[in-house]
C-alpha cells in the first residue's frame, strides 16, 4: 500500500502566494515605468544634444563666415590703401625729381648772374659804381638763391615724406599679409566637416595662445594702420601740391585762366539759350484761350526756372568778370616780368658797349676793332704795358 510523501519545510498560505505575486508584478511595473522614463529621457537628451550640436556647429559656421567676411573687408580696404599709397609714392617721387631738376636748372642762372657780377668787379676807378645793373644783378642772385633754398627745402621734405610713406606702407603690407594668412586658416576651418579626413582630437585646444589680442585691439590696429597711411598720403599730397606750386610757371596759370574764362563764357551762352527757351515757353503759354489760361504747375515751374537761370547768369557774369580781372592781373605780372627781362637784356648790351668803349683807352682809334668773347663778353687782347705810370699807345 502506497504512502503520502510530505516535502519538509515551510508551507505558505494562498494569501501569501497572492501577495508575493502582486509584489513581483508591482515591482516589475515600477521597473518598466523607470525603464520607460529612462528611455524617454535618453531620447529627449539625444534629441536635445543632437540639436544643440547642430546649432552650435551652425552658429560657429556662421561666425566663421562672418569673420571671414569681416577680415576680407579689411583686406580689401588695405588693398585699396596699398594701391593708393603706391600711387602716392610714385607721384611724390616724380615731383621730387622735378624739383631736383628745377633746382639743378637754377644753378646755371645763378652761375651766370654771379659771373656777371664778378666781371663787373673788374671795373676801375670811378667806373666802380653801384648802378642799376649791379642792383638788379644782386637782386637776381638773391631771388635765385631764395628759389634754390625753397626748392631744396621741398626736396628734403619730399625725401622725408617718402620715408614716412614707405614706413606706413610696410605696416600696411604686414597687416595685409597677416589678414591673408588668417583668411586662409578660417576658410580651411569653414570647409571642415565630420567627413573631413584630417580631423582629430587635439591636446588642450581651448587654451589661449600667447600674444592673443582682443577684437577691439585687432580692429584698432587695422584702423590705426589705415589712418596712419591716409594721414601720410594726405601730408604727401599737400607737399606735392606745395612743390608743384613752387615750380609752377606764370604762363601755365594764364592758360588755365583763359580756359576757365572760355568755359565760363560757353556756360553763360548755354544758360542764356536756356533762358530764351523758358521765356519763349512762358510767352507762348499766354496765348492759351479762356479758362485754359491758368497758373498751373507748368507756369510755376517755368517761372522758377526763369528766376533760377537769371540768378545763375548773374553769378556767372560776376565770376567771369572776376576771372577776367585775374587774367588781366596775370598779364600785367607777365608784362612786368618781360619788361624786367628786357631791362636786363638792354643793360647787358650797354655794359658790353661800355666794355668795348673802354678799350679805346688802350687802343688807337684808327686801330680799334671790337673783339669780344661771345660767351664771356670780354676782350681777348692783352692791355699794353705801362710807361712812366701811363698807358703806352701803339
Amino acid at each position: 500500500m502506497a504512502t503520502l510523501s510530505v516535502k519538509p519545510g515551510q508551507r505558505f498560505t494562498l494569501p501569501d502566494w497572492h501577495t508575493n505575486a502582486d509584489f513581483i508584478s508591482a515591482d516589475a511595473e515600477r521597473q518598466r515605468s523607470t525603464s520607460h522614463q529612462v528611455r524617454q529621457e535618453g531620447r529627449a537628451l539625444r534629441n536635445e544634444t543632437n540639436n544643440q550640436a547642430k546649432w552650435d556647429e551652425h552658429d560657429n559656421r556662421t561666425r566663421l563666415a562672418e569673420r571671414i567676411s569681416s577680415v576680407n573687408r579689411w583686406k580689401e580696404t588695405l588693398d585699396k590703401c596699398l594701391t593708393d599709397i603706391d600711387a602716392e609714392i610714385e607721384a611724390l617721387a616724380k615731383v621730387k625729381e622735378a624739383a631736383e631738376r628745377a633746382l639743378q636748372a637754377k644753378n646755371l642762372s645763378l652761375d651766370v648772374a654771379i659771373e656777371c657780377l664778378t666781371l663787373r668787379e673788374s671795373r676801375r676807378a670811378i667806373d666802380v659804381v653801384r648802378d642799376h645793373v649791379e642792383e638788379e644783378l644782386h637782386k637776381e642772385v638773391k631771388l635765385i638763391e631764395k628759389a634754390k633754398r625753397e626748392l631744396q627745402e621741398r626736396v628734403d621734405e619730399a625725401f622725408e615724406q617718402l620715408c614716412l610713406l614707405q614706413e606706413a606702407r610696410q605696416q600696411l603690407s604686414f597687416d595685409h599679409r597677416c589678414k591673408m594668412e588668417a583668411l586662409e586658416i578660417d576658410r580651411v576651418c569653414l570647409s571642415l566637416s565630420v567627413d573631413s579626413p584630417n580631423i582629430s582630437y587635439k591636446v588642450n585646444p581651448t587654451r589661449v595662445p600667447d600674444g592673443t589680442t582682443g577684437l577691439d585691439g585687432w580692429e584698432q590696429n587695422s584702423q590705426g594702420n589705415k589712418e596712419n597711411a591716409e594721414a601720410e598720403m594726405k601730408a604727401s599730397t599737400k607737399l606735392r601740391e606745395e612743390t608743384v606750386l613752387t615750380i609752377a610757371q606764370t604762363l601755365e596759370e594764364i592758360a588755365e585762366m583763359e580756359e576757365d574764362i572760355r568755359r565760363l563764357e560757353e556756360d553763360l551762352r548755354r544758360k542764356m539759350q536756356d533762358l530764351k527757351v523758358a521765356h519763349t515757353r512762358l510767352e507762348t503759354r499766354t496765348c492759351r484761350p479762356n479758362m485754359e489760361l491758368c497758373r498751373d504747375q507748368v507756369q510755376y515751374g517755368l517761372t522758377d526756372e526763369v528766376h533760377q537761370l537769371e540768378a545763375t547768369i548773374r553769378a556767372l557774369k560776376e565770376k567771369l568778370a572776376e576771372a577776367q580781372d585775374a587774367l588781366s592781373a596775370l598779364y600785367r605780372q607777365l608784362h612786368r616780368i618781360q619788361t624786367d627781362m628786357g631791362y636786363k637784356a638792354n643793360s647787358l648790351v650797354l655794359d658790353n658797349k661800355c666794355m668795348d668803349s673802354r678799350r679805346k683807352l688802350v687802343v688807337p682809334a684808327e686801330k680799334f676793332v671790337p673783339e669780344v668773347d661771345t660767351f664771356n663778353r670780354t676782350t681777348n687782347r692783352p692791355l699794353p704795358p705801362l710807361k712812366n705810370g701811363q698807358l703806352e699807345l701803339a
